[in-house]
């Protein structure tokens, strides 16, 4: 149970450990970017690029989602890197660091990922103020 009621999020000692485990996974990504040798440029052209995916809820709740949710999840970085990796592609691995940077930096912040409810609703608390009702 998530402790505050049943909204799905996590609560306390959970979320911290998961905001702290955004934080660890953001500084490794930039340690291995400062490694890897691309310009920082381009870091921060990728850095902020799955943000673009905010534009989804425009079109409603359930696209922006749908959309946020694929562009901050570790799961396409992680697929990018490793297809970096067996096609020694250089640039796709800059592009997959900085991708996961984001998604730290966003966790650290405690931007998890979103429930169709609305932007507010993530998998790591409610965002912005909470309504006591």
């Amino acid at each position: 149970m998530s402790g505050d009621g049943d909204d799905g999020a996590t609560h306390g000692g959970v979320r911290t450990i998961l905001r702290l485990e955004g934080l660890a996974i953001l500084v490794f990504a930039v340690a291995a970017y400062a490694q890897f040798g691309a310009g920082w440029g381009s870091f921060g052209l990728f850095f902020f690029a799955p943000d673009l995916a905010l534009l989804g809820y425009l079109g409603g709740s359930r696209l922006g989602t749908v959309l946020y949710n694929a562009t901050h999840s570790l799961v396409g970085p992680v697929l990018l890197g490793a297809a970096s990796l067996v096609f020694a592609a250089p640039a796709a691995m800059a592009v997959a660091l900085a991708w996961t940077a984001h998604i730290g930096f966003d966790r650290a912040l405690g931007y998890g990922l979103k429930y169709a409810q609305g932007f507010g609703f993530t998998h790591l608390g409610r965002l912005g103020p909470r309504d006591p009702w």
